[in-house]
Parts: structure tokens; C-alpha cells; sequence
């Protein structure tokens, strides 16, 4: 029996080193007990968000907690589609809108790393338009001059919108408008991002590099600088540097065909209560990100995700660089995209400043929500966000598809749900 047993433990050795090796992919769905989540206190956020779809306050939600690299809940409520009675799934696919920019300013925090650019580098280096600016200073008396930036845009004063550049309501609105480039909606244009950034180059910015947050058109540069630097088209450049090696299959600047049902329908919220928006182009539309012209690649809001993939970049950005045996940053790296950029004499949220991509809380009286100082994250203009809390090892991300939003306090709420479920 010895000998018997001798051998089929050997056999079984032989076969396990032999076979080929899988790893899990992303993150693992696990009872929140184990994590440090009370299962009873989290249905307090699973009644709250339930109320909202039943109010008709949202028609349909993502939420995302994951903690000690794992994922102790992920629940969808309400309606992808409304009209058509399609229940939201927890692999919707969402615009995420603003929550691009965190991907590309990974990506130029990548190339920094192998020693292609330097963010204190001027932005002129790599895009000549943007060498010499100009800002449109208002007069007291009404209208505006046009004078000369003071001094070269950074890459840096990309990274943390304090460039001067806008989404075109400043000052100079009326040049913007002429030149319809307005808002942050790429996906009806016909033309690469490059020549779109060209045209901006030629309008006058909304104040000068470093003197203020502005928050604009920054990280749309920052995608055409990738593009300029690697020799890729911007979705080529972060599918091999990002998506791919998180394994966020389902991110994509437009929707693979194959792809289109997964979509969430976005409404707006009107007097009425929730509307379908219409399909015509705009920034509400349905539709170009799956019929349009497939040839703008917005770095500043142009993707669209779920809830798992957004959730696989925040964890690799917690882990400080890592995400299941790939590393895409250094961990000197994230701590230095993760605090507070900001000078004294610029402008930011209360208790908050912003790093190279993202806010960062830095006093939590201040701030006056539930959080950790070192906390870091943003949102998009779907009504979407996110979070990263170091001290908590937690990330949190929550997607919708509501524009506008006005009247809502669901993201308030769910902050205060998910810190209360927090148990060890």
C-alpha cells in the first residue's frame, strides 16, 4: 500500500510540474465577512440604491467594492434600458467620461519611466502648436485681451489642469465657440485628436501655466502627446501598455459590435424624472460611440468600461504599480502621481488638492466625509466615480449613466454606506 500510495503521489507531482501554470485573472468575488465588510450592514447600501431605482431618481447602477484585493461586493440595480425592460448586469459597459484620464496620465507616467519625456518637460517639445500660447485676459470694463503666455506649458501642468486650459466657457468663449470646440465630447468628430489639438493651440487658454486649476481640454493633449511619443494611435498605444496586461478586455474607446447590448442607455433628469436622451451626436448621445466615425481617441474622456476592468486599474494603482504579476508602474511612481501638487496660491476643493491624474484628500475635517487622508480618485461626467483609500487597502467604484444629474445625493450616501459597512 505504501509502495502504491509512493507512486500515485509521484505521478501526481510529475503532472502538477508539467502542467501549464494559470493564475487567477483580476480580482476575486469573496464573502465580505472575510475582508472586513458586514454583510448585514451592506444591505443598508443595497436598500438605499434599490430606493433610488424605485423612486425613478436613477434608472440603473454599478457598485464596486473591493478590499484587501478582493472583491467583497459587486451588485447591479434597476435598468440598463428602460424602455426595453433590460435589467442592469453587473458587466454593463458604461462611458466613464473623465475617468480616462487616470488611464492616460498612467500612460505618460510610463513613458517618464523609460526615459522618453520628462513631465517637467515643456509640452511644446513634443507638440510644437502649443510652444508659444496665449491667455485671454478680461477687461474690467468688459470684453478681453489676448496676451502671451508667460511661459512654456509643462506636461506637468497637464497632469494637474493647472495649464490654464478649459473645456471653452472662459473668458475667450466666443473664439471657442467659433471654432466649436466646446465640452468634452470627442466621439462624433472625423478627425484624429491631433489635429483637433492643433485647433487649440490657436485660441487663447483661460489663464496663465501655473497660476490656477483649470479643469479642460489637458489630458486630451496628454493623449496626443502618447501618441506622438510612442508612434501609436492612442486606443493602439494604452491597449498594449495598459488594458491588455490588467486584462481589461471590456475597455474600449468605441464598442466592439459584439459588444452593443452590454451598453448602458444614459438618461437625464429632468421635472419629469428620468428621460431617455436623444440620439443626435452630442455629449448625451447614444450612439457615436457605436455608429460614429471611430477616428477621435479622447484622452480625456473618450472610454468606456466596467465596473471589474476599472476596478483591476484602480487595485494595480493600490498595490502600488502591480496587478496580478504585472507590474505597469513603479511604486515611486504611484506615490508621486498620489499627493498633492497643488501650490499654496492655487485653488482646490476643501480639504483636498490634486496629483498628476487624480484629487487627493489631505484633510478630512476639512473635507467634512467619510475618508482617509491619502485618499485619491475622481469621477466622470455621467454622473460615474471612484476611489482609492491606502489606509483602508479599499477601492470603491460606482458607475451610472445620468447627464445631468442635478438634485441627486446618491454618491454622498453611497460614501457614507460603504465606510459604515467597514467592521475591522
Amino acid at each position: 500500500m505504501r509502495v502504491r500510495a509512493f507512486l500515485v503521489l509521484a505521478v501526481w507531482i510529475a503532472w502538477t510540474l508539467s502542467a501549464p501554470q494559470v493564475s487567477a485573472q483580476g480580482l476575486e468575488r469573496v464573502d465580505p465577512e472575510t475582508i472586513g465588510l458586514s454583510a448585514h450592514r451592506l444591505e443598508r447600501l443595497s436598500d438605499a440604491f434599490e430606493g433610488y431605482v424605485a423612486q425613478g431618481a436613477l434608472p440603473g447602477v454599478v457598485v464596486l467594492i473591493a478590499r484587501h484585493g478582493q472583491i467583497g461586493y459587486l451588485e447591479a440595480f434597476g435598468r440598463r434600458d428602460r424602455e426595453s425592460g433590460a435589467p442592469m448586469e453587473v458587466d454593463a459597459i458604461f462611458r466613464i467620461a473623465s475617468q480616462t484620464k487616470a488611464l492616460v496620465s498612467v500612460a505618460v507616467m510610463m513613458l517618464q519611466e523609460e526615459g522618453r519625456l520628462l513631465i517637467a518637460d515643456p509640452i511644446g517639445r513634443y507638440l510644437p502648436e502649443l510652444l508659444d500660447t496665449t491667455v485671454a485676459v478680461a477687461r474690467s470694463g468688459g470684453g478681453y485681451d489676448v496676451v502671451r503666455a508667460n511661459r512654456p506649458i509643462t506636461i506637468r501642468d497637464l497632469l494637474t489642469h493647472t495649464a490654464g486650459i478649459g473645456y471653452g466657457t472662459g473668458v475667450a468663449e466666443d473664439q471657442w465657440a467659433a471654432a466649436e470646440i466646446q465640452g468634452w465630447y470627442f466621439a462624433h468628430r472625423d478627425e484624429p485628436v491631433r489635429q483637433t489639438i492643433a485647433h487649440i493651440a490657436e485660441l487663447p487658454f483661460d489663464a496663465q501655466p501655473g497660476e490656477r486649476f483649470v479643469y479642460g481640454y489637458n489630458t486630451d493633449i496628454l493623449g496626443a502627446l502618447v501618441e506622438v511619443v510612442t508612434g501609436d494611435p492612442l486606443d493602439v498605444a494604452l491597449r498594449s501598455r495598459v488594458l491588455e496586461p490588467l486584462g481589461m478586455d471590456d475597455t474600449h474607446f468605441y464598442l466592439p459590435r459584439e459588444k452593443t447590448a452590454r451598453l448602458a442607455t444614459v438618461y437625464s433628469v429632468s421635472d419629469a424624472g428620468l428621460e431617455r436622451t436623444p440620439d443626435h451626436g452630442g455629449m448625451v448621445s447614444q450612439g457615436a460611440y457605436v455608429d460614429g466615425p471611430r477616428t477621435s481617441f479622447s484622452g480625456g474622456a473618450g472610454l468606456l468600461s466596467t465596473a471589474e476592468d476599472y476596478a483591476a486599474f484602480l487595485q494595480m494603482l493600490l498595490d502600488g504599480g502591480a496587478f496580478d504579476g504585472e507590474r505597469i508602474l513603479s511604486s515611486n511612481t504611484v506615490s508621486l502621481m498620489t499627493v498633492n501638487h497643488l501650490g499654496v496660491d492655487v485653488n482646490s476643493a476643501a480639504g483636498t488638492g490634486f496629483g498628476l491624474g487624480f484629487s487627493v484628500v489631505e484633510d478630512l475635517g476639512a473635507r467634512g466625509v467619510p475618508g482617509s487622508v491619502g485618499e485619491f480618485g475622481w469621477g466622470g461626467a455621467y454622473h460615474s466615480t471612484y476611489w482609492v483609500d491606502p489606509e483602508e487597502d479599499l477601492v470603491v467604484v460606482y458607475f451610472t449613466q445620468v447627464i445631468p444629474a442635478t438634485g441627486l445625493d446618491d454618491q454622498g450616501k453611497l460614501r457614507a454606506l460603504v465606510y459604515q459597512a467597514i467592521v475591522d
